[in-house]
């Protein structure tokens, strides 16, 4: 998108009651959440055979572990008996197997029924076939993502294909290797708001010059209501006083590897439907992953990732986490000040985009049409 291509007038939104209506909420999970390629996480949080996390995918928990091939497997988190929930604890780690806690059916970390009581007595009872759901996993930049879908879209297409549009190709995002930076400090925020105002948010940088003063110190344009993602290709620049991505804009910890020149000293910010946010600055990257849920509550898990060398050194990074830390809080708040407002008379029929915003206008348009 460049500027000759932009709107010249008002955009209508989405009409209030598709941010309060929970009907609308359940058709989203299904056609949505479960229906895509969901982000669920980072890999490097089950770094041994046994280790497992529980995540929620739309209406599903869905449970994560690594087996003892050293991959990583994802299955529906219901046991095949009486379906009891398997493993009731979000995160933990098994040595060989998973129990259900109901009746004792117990599975490999493979998903194969391996074992439960009076089963001896059924000696052709088909094991694998009364296994663990498995779901459909794929990794990419360190993270693990699943779909619930039984003829998953092309995860190229649907993943990959976004986020070398925005960057103008590829090789942008292979730069900064996010797959092997680690986990420098994770924040995971309780937002009371829909998922789609969190998206929108993120997406426009009409409101910067009123909520977000210490980003837009460091990145003066955003003063001007342009969003990081309104060109393909363009990143945001430092300010000229502005020696690195912080809080007060002192220098952060030298450039990535092989981040290229033209990228030094630049903000990226990619949105990968339906729930994930990537922001790229020399010498970080921050991923966010949200989880929708309930029509009006959203939790987001935000990581900040640096090199390995930065996080086995012990340095300090709180001036780089605190700058996005505040921007998160202040999106956050302004979602939560938005959602009462939606089943408000007044929003009966939505509100207005500026032609800067034309973005979220496109956004809508996809919901429309996956919920079609």
């Amino acid at each position: 998108m460049t500027s000759p291509d932009q709107p010249t007038g008002l955009i209508p939104t989405l009409p209030g009651r598709t941010y309060t209506d929970r009907e609308t909420f359940t058709s989203e999970q299904e056609r949505i959440f479960e229906s895509l390629w969901f982000c669920a996480l980072r890999g490097a949080e089950l770094p041994s055979p046994g280790d497992f996390r529980t995540v929620q995918v739309g209406r599903e928990s869905v449970l994560v572990s690594r087996g003892r091939d050293g991959a990583l497997n994802a299955f529906l988190n219901v046991c095949r008996h009486r379906g009891a929930r398997l493993c009731v604890e979000e995160t933990g780690s098994v040595k060989r197997s998973f129990q259900c806690p109901y009746h004792a059916w117990t599975y490999g970390l493979d998903g194969k029924l391996v074992a439960a009581p009076n089963l001896a007595s059924m000696p052709g009872l088909d094991r694998t076939a009364y296994g663990l759901n498995r779901v459909h996993l794929r990794e990419w930049l360190g993270y693990a993502w699943v779909c619930l879908a039984a003829d998953p879209p092309s995860f190229s297409d649907t993943v990959i294909a976004p986020v070398a549009e925005r960057l103008g190709g590829t090789e942008v995002i292979e730069g900064y290797e996010v797959g092997d930076l680690e986990i420098g400090r994770r924040i995971t925020y309780d937002v009371k708001a829909n998922w789609k105002l969190i998206i929108e948010n993120f997406m426009e940088c009409y409101h910067c010059a009123t909520i977000h003063p210490e980003l837009t110190e460091v990145l003066p344009e955003f003063a001007d209501g342009y969003a990081a993602q309104y060109y393909v290709g363009h990143g945001a620049e430092f300010g000229d006083e502005i020696a690195g991505f912080t809080v007060d804009g002192s220098a952060g910890f030298g450039k990535l590897d092989n981040v290229g020149e033209a990228h030094d000293r630049r903000y990226y910010a990619i949105t990968v439907r339906p729930q994930v946010f990537v922001n790229l600055v020399p010498d970080h990257v921050i991923f966010h992953r949200m989880y929708p849920l309930a029509v009006d509550r959203t939790v987001v898990e935000c990581d900040w990732l640096y090199s390995k060398d930065v996080v086995a050194s012990g340095k300090d990074v709180s001036r780089s986490v605190e700058l996005f830390h505040r921007v998160n809080q202040q999106d956050f708040d302004a979602c939560e000040r938005c959602q009462p407002a939606m089943s408000s008379r007044a929003y009966a029929e939505g509100g207005v985009l500026m032609p800067s915003e034309h973005h979220i206008g496109e956004f809508h348009e996809w919901v429309q049409k996956m919920l079609s």
